[in-house]
């Protein structure tokens, strides 16, 4: 049995697998993860390796309380991939886009795939048929957009997302949730129409927080999975771990 900890930049994600199947699923702030970690070990006493995968504040020093009771094994950019890669400083690809890229090969082999993850930044990674990793792009997130607009701002309120009534609003708030909503809605429409017109045998996989809000509004065809980034840890661990 293993535990999968996914550190991100605003929250930890903590999953349980029985080889490929989800037992169970915590999202936990970062003032209490390690008691929220303890007790999910005594809830699955089975557990046996702990695999771990941050681009937040946590470190590789930060767990080693845990590997008294269990085998902890860190994901990075020396660790096993199945995909080639190809970005111009591979070394500078983050953990989670590199397990994404592993998740799209593992799940959808020999064909064209587009990995969106709607977190606190919105980034899109490009793996080929042949499982060669090209790259892709970053922007800012939901969230990141209505913080950005009260901060940087003197009059704006900071929002929630909120389905916007109009496309044209008709308030400053309306306004704010049209621009953000319809904006992030439209720039991954238009990217997904763009990668699709380059590519055919094409699959577009959605995950990450806002995947289920937005996947509703959506028009194109797509895979969406926001447990998919843990998935992928889980299988990488196999990958790098069932030779």
């Amino acid at each position: 049995m293993l535990l999968a900890i996914d550190v991100g930049n605003t929250q930890i994600k903590v999953a349980v697998f029985e080889q490929n199947t989800l037992l169970n699923k915590e999202i936990i702030g970062f003032s209490n993860w390690e008691i929220a970690v303890k007790n999910t070990l005594r809830n699955f006493p089975k557990i046996n390796n702990c695999v771990v995968a941050s681009v937040g504040k946590l470190q590789k020093e930060d767990f080693l309380n845990l590997s008294s009771t269990l085998k902890v094994h860190f994901i990075s950019f020396e660790s096993k991939f199945p995909f080639q890669n190809l970005y111009r400083y591979p070394k500078t690809l983050g953990t989670d886009r590199m397990l994404l890229a592993a998740g799209a090969v593992f799940q959808f082999q020999k064909k064209n795939r587009l990995v969106i993850d709607a977190g606190t930044c919105i980034t899109y990674d490009y793996i080929d048929e042949n499982d060669n990793y090209l790259g892709g792009a970053i922007s800012p997130g939901i969230t990141l957009r209505y913080q950005s607009l009260h901060n940087y701002t003197d009059k704006l309120p900071l929002l929630t997302i909120e389905i916007p009534e109009e496309l044209i609003g008709n308030s400053t708030n309306q306004s704010l949730h049209s621009g953000v909503i319809n904006g992030v809605t439209l720039e991954i429409e238009g990217f997904i129409n763009a990668y699709s017109y380059q590519n055919d045998n094409f699959i577009i996989i959605l995950t990450g927080g806002d995947s289920e809000f937005l996947a509703k509004r959506l028009k194109n065809t797509i895979f969406a999975n926001p447990n998919f980034l843990l998935e992928s840890l889980n299988q990488t661990f196999q990958y790098n771990h069932n030779d």
